[in-house]
């Protein structure tokens, strides 16, 4: 599966040559996998009153061209990889109208307990593991 999330760059993520921030990224990653999720069939929110959370364990980012203020983008958002222990997302974050990223990323997780335990999603959350399996199989 692969959601498109929409956004329109606001002025307060400008820098002082009007182009967006680096830091602004990750931060449109998250708000992309958390529609992700909720595309998928369970709020982020849901999960984690569940008792899974999914703390972060790295982050890459790689610039291709810059975004403006009030650009419109979408940030193509699927599962690039998923063990019963850790959930890897990918993204895309295009321009609309133009057929190539101008950045693209990723982020790694760890499947954990609301204590940030690691755990094993097959043996104590199997029907969450599922609706990410389902999400990363389809197309």
């Amino acid at each position: 599966m692969v959601s498109k999330t929409k956004i329109i760059a606001r002025y307060a993520e400008t820098d002082q040559m009007g182009i967006i921030h680096h830091s602004v990224y990750p931060v449109w990653y998250e708000a992309a996998r958390t529609d992700f999720i909720k595309q998928a069939g369970m709020t982020y929110s849901e999960m984690e009153q569940a008792g899974v959370m999914l703390p972060l364990l790295e982050l890459g980012c790689t610039y291709k061209s810059s975004a403006y203020y009030e650009d419109e983008l979408t940030i193509c958002t699927r599962i690039t990889k998923l063990t019963p222990s850790r959930i890897e997302f990918g993204y895309e974050v295009y321009r609309n109208g133009e057929e190539k990223p101008i950045n693209f990323g990723f982020t790694k997780h760890a499947w954990t307990t609301t204590s940030l335990k690691p755990i094993n999603m097959k043996k104590h959350f199997p029907e969450i593991l599922a609706i990410a399996q389902k999400a990363a199989e389809q197309e």
